[in-house]
């Protein structure tokens, strides 16, 4: 066996409840999958969701902190289900998509706003103002096996005890079956994969020294503290 000309990162990973941990590898968000959170954003709600990615190494566990990153000035939070796949697969069909969830964790997409401004006027892509350093805190996963799939049920952010973000998951434009079955269209999907299916309305800016609080009705919570 070839030596490694420096030594490999490990792998990052997700508590999962009760025990145990979810090696990721990659994570797959989906655009525009609230309606109230698309008007709020100047877009059409009648448009289809796409998809964009996060670097694997961009979670943050355990409710760490989030430093503030460089080159932007309006950082925004956006509170999200999250799904984990636990089975291989690739055109799968809706009817079948549940099959491939592990488990569920509330997380936040953390945003460069005033990047992904220019990115969108530009007609370029938004890696830089999604896919930076520690841009996806997360919760522990809960197995559907303990807690089922939910499809209903509150999802809330609060900035320092105050509630900015309000949702229900039934407020989804495509289910979490529907968005495997595309995203499956266009990527074989794999064990340790995450999916970020969206956020509601109520994103804003925060500072450092703020606490972020996030709550998915069913599943759980993330926290973490800008720094």
């Amino acid at each position: 066996m070839a030596d490694f000309l420096f030594e490999p990162y490990a792998p990052a990973s997700v508590p999962i409840a009760r025990g145990g941990l979810f090696a990721v590898r990659r994570i797959y968000c989906v655009g525009r999958n609230y309606a109230e959170h698309i008007r709020e954003m100047g877009n059409d709600e009648r448009d289809p969701p796409f998809f964009f990615a996060k670097p694997a190494d961009a979670l943050v566990i355990g409710g760490a902190d989030t430093p503030y990153p460089s080159l932007t000035s309006d950082f925004h939070h956006e509170i999200e289900l999250v799904v984990a796949i636990g089975k291989d697969g690739e055109n799968i069909a809706e009817a079948d998509a549940l099959d491939h969830v592990y488990g569920y964790a509330a997380g936040i997409d953390m945003t460069r706003r005033d990047l992904q401004a220019v990115a969108k006027k530009a007609g370029r892509p938004w890696e830089m103002a999604k896919g930076f350093d520690h841009s996806a805190p997360i919760g522990s996963i809960e197995p559907a096996s303990n807690i089922g799939h939910p499809d209903k049920g509150a999802i809330t952010l609060s900035v320092n005890g105050q509630e900015r973000q309000r949702g229900d998951l039934g407020d989804q434009i495509w289910s979490v079956a529907a968005t495997i079955a595309e995203l499956s269209r266009f990527v074989a999907l794999k064990a340790g994969d995450l999916i970020m299916t969206g956020t509601p309305s109520g994103v804003s800016a925060v500072v450092r020294g703020d606490v972020l609080e996030g709550k998915i009705e069913g599943v759980g919570t993330v926290r973490t503290k800008i720094i």
